[in-house]
């Protein structure tokens, strides 16, 4: 009798505390996530020993894919301006006009509504830390309520770049002290963010320095170092201070973090950026494979299975209905949005995936099937061994499965129709005007 009476008791202990526990989850879940977007700058998928880098290691960045999924068919535009514009309106160039550097910097917050101000109307509050440099106005004019930017790319030290001298914070303008690493500098506002949002929605827009050039030293550097595998590392290191923070404060269990490069590798790293001993296609600038294939990771702990390595196909205008999608946060109504949320397939499930990629830079563009890739130009090629080669396919009226290709994605590019939209109004390579008779071995964009 004893022994019944203390097994009842047991259970009905077992059952309320499953009770708790079930209500503590579904209190949790109530809350809306957090939302981490960490944008590292000319990165490509050989910058990174997750994708297989034969010459950097990231292990930091590396456990954040195993801890979460790591996509292996994320595309951007091929060039950081246009990229940018892609990822915050979650539409196509020849909508808004982002063909090249220069008409980034023509988007208006009246034409195009950017992700913090789809999120606000969720209860979000935001924050860009980072670089900003090829769109006007200012991040707040877009719908940030916090922000610090530099002028350039690559700014790092103020006595190596004239640009680097100055800052901007909230709308104050501001000098770098010669002794201050700016990546630091932009991670200390971004720790204070955090720390001050810690008790609210958030999305925090992270624009990183790395790894654009010029290529400097960083505070770890000693001589003689491989100045690019520092930069490689730094940046490691500071998406694990970001980690440590969101851990500090209890936040990284509600916290959704996306990883992406805006682009390839630059050209002047890019022979380094080999996988397997193997060259890659494509760098930035270009329209091979690897000019917009990109690191593409997701991490969320307890909600997101880790360990995962996914093949769906995603580009960069995803990413706003995916965030949206997430916060519960309506689509803008007046503009077509061209991106696809994948927060379903984050989850585990099925959803509703793509079936080609749209990439565009000046006056070319293509669309990308897992296996089969068609230009402007109606050049079909064979991407079955991308990202190493991409193989012309000459006589594809002769070929049953390529001519089945080609006139699916003949009829996306018709469906797109990018020829009427916002056409490149420069020489048609996308990068800013006044460079693009600069050398190959000059400082990129």
């Amino acid at each position: 009798m004893k022994n019944t009476k203390f097994t009842f008791i047991v259970l009905a202990l077992a059952s309320i505390f499953s009770v708790s526990a079930q209500n503590k989850k579904v209190r949790a879940n109530t809350t809306k996530p957090n939302i981490i977007y960490i944008l590292a700058d000319d990165l490509g998928i050989g910058d990174l020993s997750c994708y297989g880098s034969d010459n950097n290691k990231t292990p930091i960045i590396d456990n954040l894919a195993k801890g979460g999924i790591r996509f292996t068919h994320g595309y951007t535009a091929p060039l950081c301006g246009p990229s940018r514009a892609m990822i915050l309106t979650g539409r196509y160039a020849f909508r808004t006009g982002a063909v090249n550097q220069d008409m980034v910097g023509q988007i208006k917050p009246e034409n195009e509504v950017l992700i913090p101000s789809v999120l606000k109307t969720a209860g979000y509050t935001s924050a860009m830390v980072g670089k900003w440099s090829q769109f006007g106005l200012t991040p707040k004019d877009f719908g940030f309520d916090d922000y610090i930017t530099f002028q350039g790319s690559g700014d790092y030290w103020a006595t190596e770049k004239k640009k680097s001298e100055n800052y901007i914070e909230n709308g104050v303008n501001k000098k770098l002290d010669p002794l201050t690493y700016m990546p630091d500098m932009m991670h200390k506002h971004l720790v204070d963010f955090i720390t001050t949002n810690k008790d609210k929605p958030f999305f925090l827009y992270y624009s990183m320095v790395h790894v654009h050039s010029l290529i400097q030293r960083t505070p770890d550097s000693k001589p003689g170092s491989d100045l690019y595998a520092d930069n490689t590392a730094y940046m490691d290191k500071l998406v694990g201070r970001l980690l440590n923070t969101l851990d500090d404060l209890k936040l990284r269990e509600n916290t959704l973090i996306v990883f992406m490069g805006d682009n390839g590798t630059a050209s002047i790293y890019s022979e380094r950026s080999s996988i397997g001993g193997k060259a890659l296609s494509g760098k930035k600038g270009t329209m091979l494979e690897c000019g917009s294939l990109v690191p593409t990771i997701a991490n969320w702990p307890g909600v997101i299975e880790a360990g995962k390595v996914n093949d769906l196909l995603i580009d960069s205008s995803d990413i706003l209905p995916t965030f949206a999608d997430l916060a519960g946060a309506n689509l803008p109504t007046k503009n077509v949005i061209d991106g696809r949320s994948f927060l379903p397939q984050l989850m585990g499930k099925k959803g509703n995936s793509r079936e080609w990629i749209f990439i565009e830079l000046g006056n070319k563009w293509y669309v990308r099937e897992d296996k089969w890739k068609l230009n402007r130009e109606g050049e079909l090629f064979d991407m079955s061994n991308a990202p190493f080669e991409e193989k012309l396919v000459l006589n594809y009226a002769d070929n049953k499965e390529a001519n089945a290709a080609y006139s699916r994605l003949q009829t996306a590019l018709k469906t797109l129709s990018p020829e009427k939209g916002i056409l490149d109004n420069a020489d048609g390579s996308g990068r800013h005007g006044n460079k693009v008779n600069k050398k190959k071995d000059k400082v990129e964009d």
